[in-house]
């Protein structure tokens, strides 16, 4: 049986991820902040600021997928904030190369959650990997951050990194911030509502971790989004439709966003159109191709 490392395996990600390669037939433990070796998923310490990690952890590794890094949207960007979302990201990525390097262990690939930050504030233009970065926070962190992935070439003869889009869920993330609201018949857009969100459903993201472990011809970054892009209007309109509840949709004013938000509003503001072209070329196939089926399966099952 393969053994897969993940850190961040507690994250939304992380814990759909976990239970899909088990069900392949993976044996899947996690690097955490507390030990636990009795979990589901065994979980081993590691401690970032610190620079430890249980090297059992990666002596059993046949592969390693990396996700761990702090929510972007989970506070407000002061000055330390920003250096804890970078810091996370680059210095867990540094930590993993200089263990595996004093053990001497080669995993047989290192997949990377990278983020479709990358290209910032794009408006309708589409975008596939070749594309050149944005302006503004993320696309700075973006870069830092895989940056510090290509460091794993190092230990690795692979190295995936997949730009992870809006991921869909009701279990994390934004569509399950935004549908409580729905159920007194209001919704809200962002701005204009007219800016891209290139999103995935999160079975889809959890296969598309797996298949990057099984295919051995990805090696380099992909878009993880779905093929069908929306607008931030579109599926306000659609999540009422979708609930049997359409809802008023009322504006956020890009203003008022700004004033309660800062910098951190561009999560919501800013928009990019991404291709999955590359990822349908290595032979994924997508589950949840229009955002309608992807909602739909959403709000009943709610996963």
């Amino acid at each position: 049986m393969q053994k897969v490392l993940i850190t961040g395996g507690t994250g939304l990600v992380g814990k759909r991820l976990s239970s899909a390669l088990e069900s392949k037939g993976y044996q899947v433990t996690h690097l955490s902040r507390k030990e636990n070796l009795n979990a589901t998923f065994p979980a081993y310490k590691w401690d970032i600021d610190k620079g430890e990690v249980d090297i059992r952890a990666l002596e059993e590794a046949d592969y390693i997928i990396h996700l761990a890094g702090a929510g972007v949207a989970d506070k407000l960007w002061t000055a330390k904030r920003k250096q804890v979302i970078i810091d996370s990201r680059v210095k867990s990525g540094a930590l993993l190369q200089q263990k595996l390097k004093e053990i001497g262990k080669r995993p047989k690939a290192v997949i990377c959650a990278s983020a479709s930050g990358f290209y910032g504030n794009r408006g309708d233009e589409l975008l596939d990997e070749t594309s050149s970065k944005g302006k503004g926070f993320l696309a700075d962190v973006v870069e830092k951050w895989e940056a510090a992935n290509d460091g794993f070439r190092e230990v690795t003869d692979r190295v995936v990194q997949l730009r992870i889009g809006i991921v869909l869920s009701t279990r994390g993330g934004a569509l399950e911030k935004m549908l409580p609201s729905y159920k007194a018949r209001i919704g809200a857009y962002f701005g204009s509502g007219k800016q891209y969100y290139s999103w995935i459903h999160i079975d889809d993201l959890a296969n598309l971790f797996a298949y990057a472990v099984e295919n051995e011809k990805m090696n380099g970054i992909y878009n993880a989004v779905a093929p069908k892009p929306t607008t931030n209007k579109n599926l306000a309109e659609l999540i009422g439709k979708v609930m049997g509840k359409p809802a008023l949709l009322v504006p956020a004013p890009a203003i008022a966003m700004r004033l309660a938000l800062g910098e951190m509003s561009s999560v919501v503001l800013d928009g990019a159109q991404l291709s999955a072209d590359k990822i349908r070329e290595v032979g994924f196939d997508y589950i949840y191709i229009s955002i309608n089926e992807a909602l739909r399966d959403l709000i009943t099952r709610s996963v």
